[in-house]
């Protein structure tokens, strides 16, 4: 393997979680609607607090999988 492709494994390797996965999308988002997508302000809203809510149960479904094994 390629040092260039190692490289890239660790720059990349937070995608993995979907958490972040979640955060990313949120914010990719927020920022199309501020930048000037056609978006309005409840769609804005909605988006960020599905975002933060799928953050929270998946935050929460790694502490009840962490606990039981």
């Amino acid at each position: 393997m390629s040092t260039s492709a190692i490289d890239w494994k660790r720059w990349l390797w937070p995608l993995r979680s979907r958490k972040v996965q979640v955060a990313i999308a949120t914010i990719v988002t927020a920022y199309a609607a501020q930048v000037g997508a056609q978006v309005s302000e409840e769609t804005v809203l909605t988006v960020l607090g599905v975002g933060v809510a799928l953050i929270l149960g998946i935050a929460h479904e790694d502490a009840a999988r962490a606990r039981t094994g």
